[in-house]
């Protein structure tokens, strides 16, 4: 499994538990309200404020939610300003690890970043040290039981995917980032229920991480991903399946 894979994979998991669902709202709010500002409030004409209210549905956001966050991107209704950055570090063993944040106030994130990643046993890098392991991708996940393999394929090859794999309990469908909307929209039409629809960051080669390094490498990104200005996180670690049921034991 790589270690996008695997960390959307506990992502899911995570997303179930009601105690995560506000903290998951104020990330898509937030990506919402920028969206608007830089493309508009028209989802229609803006793919980036498209795909944003998608993941706002997918978590069962109420519309009244989705429709206050376009306005005040588009100064409607007054609201806090965000800026977006990229953070890239190292983890346990050299992983290559990537922060997306939205934030108001870039020094005390930072510096919050910072110390995460110092805490762990890693390190923030320089700008560009390892963006370049990772490429965009288009990435729809599928609860595996509610659906035949054989039919899903049909449907996500007809409207243009790239792959698809199953990872335990989901099926990962692979587009390019242009044409996820125009797949899942095909997935949603055929009544194929969707877990989530994104553009991520998907990386070119994996670091291995036996247990224990395994086990700091997944508090790290939990600790990361619940910080409440970071938007996304990726890695590029490998778990072994027998790694990972060691850790869940």
């Amino acid at each position: 499994m790589s270690g996008h894979s695997k960390w959307s994979t506990i992502k899911h998991k995570k997303a179930a538990i009601d105690a995560k669902r506000g903290q998951k709202f104020t990330k898509i709010i937030k990506e919402i309200t920028v969206a608007a500002r830089l493309g508009g409030g028209d989802p229609g004409a803006n793919p980036r404020l498209r795909t944003a209210i998608i993941s706002a549905k997918s978590v069962n956001m109420p519309g009244d939610n989705i429709d206050r966050a376009i306005k005040k991107g588009t100064g409607e209704l007054p609201g806090v300003s965000y800026e977006e950055f990229t953070y890239e570090g190292y983890g346990v063993g050299g992983v290559a690890v990537l922060v997306e944040v939205m934030t108001d106030n870039k020094n005390r994130t930072v510096a919050e970043i910072r110390t995460i990643f110092t805490k762990a046993g890693g390190a923030l890098g320089e700008s560009g040290c390892v963006s370049w392991m990772f490429h965009k991708q288009g990435l729809i996940t599928v609860p595996a039981s509610s659906i035949k393999e054989d039919a899903l394929m049909e449907i996500i090859l007809e409207a243009g995917a790239e792959d698809m794999t199953l990872d335990g309990e989901t099926f990962e469908i692979k587009t390019t980032p242009q044409d996820l909307e125009k797949v899942r929209s095909a997935m949603a039409a055929k009544g194929v229920q969707i877990q989530s629809a994104e553009v991520t960051m998907i990386p070119s080669t994996t670091t291995n991480l036996e247990e224990e390094a395994a086990r700091k490498m997944l508090k790290l990104m939990d600790t990361l991903d619940d910080h409440d200005d970071v938007q996304k996180v990726y890695a590029n670690f490998d778990i072994s399946d027998e790694v990972m049921e060691q850790i869940s034991g």
